[in-house]
């Protein structure tokens, strides 16, 4: 099976990189899914966005994404993220406490962190 090479990337750090058979994520056109050999594209992600990566191993990295750009190449798709956590990095009591925030981002936010959590109701 084909495989691709994936960065999942944040501004202050890198989340995850290694081999992957499929990304999927929320751009601001709608939800991508991405297989190895798709079109070059740039797409802009969505504020309170959720990546999903499945790696070689049928393992799945999921992601809240906070703004950003996805990049697909020839060499690869390399998710450029204003912020982002890792779903087994998330704090779940106070992402439910922040969508109770009356900041709209705020609240945004802790949405995609409760989706990627596995925690969404």
């Amino acid at each position: 099976m084909a495989n691709m090479s994936v960065q999942l990337v944040a501004v202050e750090r890198m989340l995850w990189s290694g081999e992957a058979t499929a990304v999927v994520a929320q751009t601001t056109e709608g939800e991508i899914g991405l297989l190895p050999g798709h079109e070059p594209l740039l797409g802009q992600l969505i504020e309170g966005g959720v990546v999903r990566i499945t790696t070689t191993d049928k393992e799945t990295v999921t992601a809240a994404v906070h703004g950003g750009f996805l990049s697909v190449t020839g060499a690869g798709v390399s998710v450029l993220a204003e912020s982002a956590e890792l779903a087994q990095e998330i704090d779940v009591a106070q992402a439910r406490q922040d969508v109770k925030s009356e900041d709209e981002l705020a609240r945004t936010q802790a949405a995609a962190r409760l989706r990627a959590a596995g925690q969404a109701d």
